[in-house]
């Protein structure tokens, strides 16, 4: 509960944020006498759709160990910490990247994630249930893959997708509700409740839309971090790991650190537009077709 109120909390100071941004710039009043003000709106668009996502993505290390416990190894204690952070250290300096942060959350899901805002300033932590359900091999399968994800700079990537696809949700949605209000419902005072209305409805049909899309990406940035992790640990780790995996069935991290688990949701049908992860069978499917 302490976890879903600082999650909560948080977006909320976003919020805070980007409306005085929007009132500094004074473009938070995009509907004025004269109707629909476009640049106002495309501005207004711009900021709260970047803005929110690059806010997320600049907090994304202090959020991930609050909402997962996380503690940081700054100096090893026993000799599986000193395993995980030499492992770390060595796949870092291969991929070319700057030494996250190690982390070790408790849970007893077999899990891992890597977040932060940049591919050297990253942070890569790991469930003590993953920990005690794998083998070495596979536990440094796991890390190349989240390694992967780091030095492939998906973090940002997302955050950018999602910036765009946010930013066409806020704009067309209260595009409709401006053409419902004036031209359907033939409101020439002010603005009524059709506006509000079809906008908040447009919004979240866009919005399950422009989900499905950043899913997609998502998913696609699974397969090229498994590929990651089979050029710096090996294929047959990595397929080793996903099997174990699909063997343990791990419930998903958070929402909004899902993307960059080793583990997500299973669904079939209309539900896999959603999912963040591919199967696992495809994912191993693909290894096995790596040369």
């Amino acid at each position: 509960m302490k976890r879903i109120f600082l999650f909560l909390l948080t977006n909320l100071a976003i919020v805070a944020v980007l409306s005085i941004s929007l009132r500094l710039l004074g473009v938070d009043h995009y509907l004025d006498a004269n109707g629909l003000n476009i640049s106002s709106l495309l501005i207004f668009a711009v900021v709260m759709g970047f803005g929110g996502s690059f806010i997320s993505l600049a907090i994304s290390k202090w959020s991930a160990k609050r909402m997962t416990g996380a503690q940081v190894i700054e100096t090893p204690t026993s000799e599986a910490e000193r395993w995980l952070l030499n492992t770390v250290r060595q796949q870092a300096t291969a991929a070319g990247i700057d030494m996250p942060e190690v982390a070790i959350y408790d849970s007893p899901e077999p899990n891992a994630f890597a977040t932060g805002m940049s591919r050297n300033s990253a942070l890569v932590a790991v469930s003590t249930g993953l920990l005690r359900g794998m083998t070495h091999d596979e536990i440094e399968a796991v890390l190349a893959h989240e390694i992967s994800h780091v030095a492939n700079g998906d973090m940002v990537t997302l955050a950018l997708v999602q910036g765009v696809v946010n930013t066409f949700v806020f704009f067309f949605a209260r595009i409709f509700g401006y053409f419902v209000d004036r031209v359907i419902l033939k409101n020439e005072e002010g603005h009524g409740i059709g506006y509000w209305v079809a906008s908040m409805v447009a919004e979240l049909v866009l919005g399950v839309l422009a989900m499905i899309v950043v899913q997609w990406v998502s998913r696609h940035r699974e397969f090229r971090a498994d590929a990651g992790s089979a050029a710096l640990a090996g294929r047959d780790k990595m397929i080793g790991a996903l099997r174990r995996l699909d063997a343990a069935h791990p419930q998903p991290l958070p929402e909004q650190m899902s993307a960059f688990g080793i583990a997500g949701k299973n669904g079939g049908g209309l539900s896999a537009l959603f999912m963040s992860h591919p199967p696992i069978a495809e994912r191993i499917a693909a290894l096995q077709a790596l040369r």
